[in-house]
């Protein structure tokens, strides 16, 4: 956040901070959020890439559209284990599945 813009809402009565602070989150929970964003992002830019609908993904891993919208969002109520699997399912290997969480 820009210095000025913190000043100003700090300067209001806003208090300023990081999410991690505000939610109460450890190094080890902030770890796993930014590595399931990351993977995210990464089932996005595959399945894009192979241009294939979240609908035929979903044919493919055995699950529903709506669930690889919420996988594709880093929805909390969808694991690691179900990300990776979409991934390899996309086509991914190990090594840019590394890349996309390192």
């Amino acid at each position: 956040m820009e210095r000025i813009k913190k000043k100003k809402l700090e300067d209001n009565g806003w208090k300023v901070g990081e999410i991690d602070e505000y939610l109460q989150l450890d190094k080890s929970d902030m770890a796993i959020i930014e590595m399931k964003v990351a993977l995210a992002k990464a089932i996005v830019t595959k399945r894009k890439s192979i241009k294939e609908s979240q609908t035929q993904m979903a044919k493919k891993i055995g699950s529903s559209q709506s669930r690889i919208a919420k996988i594709e969002h880093a929805d909390p109520t969808v694991s690691i284990d179900l990300m990776i699997k979409s991934l390899l399912s996309l086509g991914a290997t190990r090594k840019e599945i590394a890349k996309a969480i390192g």
